[in-house]
């Protein structure tokens, strides 16, 4: 339980349905973190659940914080979501649950679980992690590490629910929960400049920024404060707007181009490691599949073949704007999640 919307109502719903509930709150050393439990254990008291605080506050700053800062150092654009359900919330956090004598640890994630019913005796069932109904609110992409050791234990109760009827079941449960801005995508930077957070950590080294033609026209801050395809916080005044094409770490140059359909931006090809195969087990290879680079990005038809051993070749019916390494490409087969893993370059 967070003290948002989402966990709460995941809260309620399932005490209506007969679970006994117990709510666990996630302390992280986080800005508003006790404005959070404040408003998690207003809900609990209201459902009259149990309520338990975990610190995981040096976990979370060794495997997101840390990661985070590291990733952009390394040129590369992280994915703290992606890996705080890995690490922490799907790691940590259900390993004490399942310590604590649970069955299941339920969360406010829109995505649903469906259980494939074997058509042979020796066949086993699986299960299988699917979108949620609500897909302008669909969080699988988030979910793509998961394995059906832990699928079995998870619960996700507002997958079938629109977020707009989330809202009006806290209503009708009269629910203390805390408003969040829902379009908050780090949790621990509040102000969404990422540059600001990272000046904190890194040291940096100012440098040429380059159009596509070799011209210098102007300086950058340091190359890990840019991502490809970044628009925003250049810095070139009067002219533009300009879009990051290329990160040099090795002559510390920093390539924009002011065409946003600029050749330069687009792959027709990456290469993806760290793959997780919902089911335990890789599929038969090549495989068709719909894939999405990014959280917000649509899904686009693509080939999955193997590269070498524990990397993977993904090629795309139609090139892909601004892959970036260090994010996560997630396969979807209609609406259930194949597998993912973590990008690691991107060809023409």
């Amino acid at each position: 339980m967070s003290g948002g919307v989402d966990s709460s109502v995941a809260a309620a719903l399932l005490k209506e349905q007969g679970y006994q509930v117990e709510g666990v709150f996630m302390r992280l050393g986080v800005e508003g973190d006790e404005e959070s439990e404040r408003s998690a254990r207003a809900v609990a008291d209201k459902l009259k659940i149990k309520f338990r605080v975990l610190d995981l506050s040096k976990e979370f700053k060794k495997k997101v914080i840390d990661y985070f800062i590291a990733e952009y150092k390394n040129g590369r654009t992280p994915n703290p979501c992606v890996m705080c359900n890995k690490e922490i919330k799907f790691g940590i956090l259900m390993d004490k649950v399942l310590e604590m004598g649970g069955d299941f640890m339920a969360t406010g994630h829109y995505a649903r679980l469906r259980q494939e019913i074997p058509n042979h005796k020796s066949q086993i069932s699986k299960l299988e992690l699917l979108k949620a109904k609500d897909e302008s609110k669909d969080q699988s992409y988030f979910l793509y590490n998961l394995i059906q050791e832990k699928l079995k234990h998870c619960l996700f109760p507002l997958g079938k629910y629109a977020k707009i009827e989330v809202k009006e079941l806290a209503e009708k449960y009269k629910l203390p929960v805390l408003e969040r801005d829902e379009s908050q995508e780090v949790c621990f930077i509040k102000s969404k400049r990422y540059g600001d957070f990272l000046k904190k950590y890194l040291e940096l080294t100012p440098g040429d920024i380059i159009d596509t033609d070799g011209n210098k026209i102007g300086r950058h801050q340091g190359l890990p404060l840019y991502t490809i395809g970044q628009r925003r916080d250049i810095g070139i005044g009067g002219t533009g707007p300009y879009y990051v094409v290329k990160i040099d770490f090795g002559n510390n140059k920093l390539t924009v181009s002011d065409n946003f359909s600029d050749p330069a931006l687009y792959s027709k090809k990456l290469t993806v490691e760290e793959v997780n195969w919902i089911d335990g087990k890789e599929p038969k290879l090549p495989l068709k599949v719909k894939a999405k680079i990014r959280y917000r990005s649509g899904e686009a038809s693509a080939v999955i073949n193997q590269e070498s051993k524990n990397k993977y070749q993904i090629t795309f019916k139609i090139p892909q704007r601004a892959i970036m390494p260090g994010q996560s490409a997630v396969f979807y087969s209609g609406d259930e999640v194949v597998g993912g893993g973590v990008i690691l370059n991107s060809k023409s």
